[in-house]
C-alpha cells in the first residue's frame, strides 16, 4: 500500500481515538512519518550533518589525534576482561580513535552507566557490528576533533551524545548528528546522564506509545534511570503517572520526583491498585521493562485503545497474552531496542528531541536524577552499585 494511503489511514484512526485532538494527531503522524518505518526497508531521516554548514576536512585536514598536539595518542579506557561480574571491568591503555566522516571526537568528562552495559559485561548483550567493545552508551565532553563533512565550528563546544559504545574512556567517537548541546548551567555529569534514557523514553512513550496530554502512563521500575526520566518527561507533557517500585522508600522518592501515584509491588497487587487509582478506567500507555508474566497483568491495567511498549525483558522472554482482551479493548502491543537502530534513525530521533525536548533542558526544567558518581577507574564499583538499591542514574567521571 502506498505511504500516503497508510498515513491517511493512520491519521483517521488516531483522530477517532483522541477525539480530534490536533496535538495527538500531529504526534501520531510524526511517529508514522519519522520512525514507524516497518512498511518499507529504509526511510529519509530528514537530517544532514552538513545542512547550513561549510563542509570542510577534519582537524589539520585529517581529524587524526596525532595531528593535533592537544590530543594524546593513548588514553585510558575500560576493557571487559572476559564475561562475568563487575570485576571483569579493568582500566587499559588504548589508542585514541580518529573521527571518520560525519563524526566528532569528544574528550569525555562524564559517561552514563546503563543496564545494557551490565548485560554486555555479562555476555548477554554483544555490541552491534562496528561498535567498540568498550562499554558506555552515553557521554558528555568537549569536541576536540572533527571528521570530514562536520562543521569545524563544533571544535571546543560542549556536547552530550548517544553512542553505540566506547563511552567508558577518556576519548570517545560520536556522530555529529547524535550530539546535543550542553547548556552552560548544566554539569557534565548531568549531561552524560541524559541521552540513553531520554532517547529511549521519548521514542517509546511519545512515539511508539503516542502518549498525549491528559493520558495515564504506567511505568515499571519507577526509580530506575528509565523510570525517573519517564516521570520527569511525562510531567512536562501533562501525563498522569503511576509507577511501581520495590520499597516504600522508593515510592516516596518517585512521588518526590513527580509521580502522581507509586505502588509498592512487593506489598500490593499493582493491577488492583491501578484499577483503584483510575476508577476502573485503566491506563493509556504502559512502559514495560519486565515482560514475562507482567505482560498479561499489564493488559489487565489497560484502558480501551491503550498502547503497551516493551523495552526490556528482565522478567523473561516469553509471555502469555490474553488475546481476547487485545481484541475487545483494541490494544496495541509494541516494543523496541535502541542500540542496534540505524544511524539515520538515531539522527532523526536526536533532531526530534532537539526541537521538542531540549528547550526544557536549556531552561533548567529537565534534569536527570543522579544517584551517584564514580571515577572512571572505579567502573567496577559503579556496576556493583547498579545491583544495589539506587535511585536514578549512576555516572562515571573522567579526568
Amino acid at each position: 500500500m502506498p505511504l500516503f494511503a497508510l498515513l491517511s489511514m493512520h491519521l483517521a484512526v488516531n483522530r477517532m481515538r483522541v477525539g480530534g485532538n490536533p496535538q495527538a494527531v500531529r504526534r501520531s503522524a510524526r511517529g508514522m512519518c519519522r520512525f514507524g518505518n516497518s512498511h518499507r526497508g529504509t526511510f529519509d531521516s530528514g537530517v544532514n550533518v552538513t545542512d547550513g554548514m561549510n563542509v570542510t576536512g577534519g582537524v589539520n585536514g585529517t581529524g587524526k589525534p596525532g595531528s593535533n598536539p592537544n590530543i594524546a595518542d593513548k588514553m585510558t579506557a575500560i576493557a571487559i576482561d572476559g564475561k562475568g561480574g563487575p570485576e571483569v571491568l579493568v582500566p587499559r591503555e588504548m589508542a585514541v580513535p580518529s573521527p571518520a566522516e560525519g563524526q566528532v571526537l569528544l574528550r569525555v568528562q562524564a559517561a552514563g552507566v546503563n543496564r545494557p552495559d551490565v548485560m554486555q559485561r555479562s555476555g548477554l548483550y554483544p555490541p552491534p557490528p562496528g561498535a567498540p567493545d568498550t562499554p558506555g552508551l552515553e557521554v558528555a565532553g568537549t569536541v576536540v576533533a572533527v571528521g570530514d563533512a562536520v562543521d569545524p565550528e563544533l571544535l571546543g563546544t560542549r556536547k552530550c551524545a548517544l553512542v553505540a559504545g566506547g563511552g567508558y574512556a577518556q576519548y570517545c567517537l560520536a556522530r555529529a548528528d547524535h550530539c546535543l548541546p550542553v547548556p552552560d548551567e548544566m554539569s557534565m555529569e548531568e549531561a552524560a546522564a541524559l541521552p540513553e534514557t531520554l532517547f529511549t523514553v521519548w521514542s517509546n512513550v511519545f512515539e511508539h506509545g503516542m502518549a498525549d496530554e491528559g493520558e495515564w502512563l504506567l511505568v515499571h521500575g519507577g526509580t530506575s534511570g528509565i523510570g525517573t526520566m519517564a516521570i520527569k518527561l511525562a510531567n512536562l507533557f501533562g501525563l498522569t503517572i503511576i509507577v511501581t517500585c520495590g520499597s516504600d522508600e522508593k515510592c516516596d522518592a518517585a512521588r518526590a520526583m513527580g509521580a502522581h501515584h507509586a505502588v509498592n509491588y512487593k506489598d500490593s497487587d499493582f493491577v488492583e491498585e491501578v484499577r483503584r487509582i483510575t476508577d476502573g478506567r485503566g491506563v493509556d500507555v504502559v512502559l514495560d521493562m519486565i515482560s514475562g508474566d507482567y505482560v498479561a497483568r499489564n493488559i489487565a491495567c489497560m484502558a480501551e485503545d491503550a498502547r503497551h511498549v516493551t523495552i526490556a525483558m528482565q522478567g523473561g522472554v516469553k509471555a502469555e497474552i490474553p488475546m481476547h482482551k487485545v481484541l475487545t479493548k483494541r490494544l496495541t502491543l509494541t516494543g523496541s531496542t535502541l542500540r542496534p537502530r540505524s544511524d539515520d534513525f538515531k539522527a532523526a530521533l536526536a533532531d526530534e528531541i532537539r526541537r521538542e525536548v531540549w528547550p526544557f533542558v536549556a531552561s533548567g526544567q529537565l534534569r536527570p536524577e543522579i544517584d551517584s558518581t564514580y571515577p572512571l577507574d572505579r567502573a567496577a564499583d559503579a556496576h556493583r552499585r547498579m545491583d544495589e538499591d539506587h535511585v536514578g542514574k549512576i555516572v562515571l567521571t573522567v579526568l
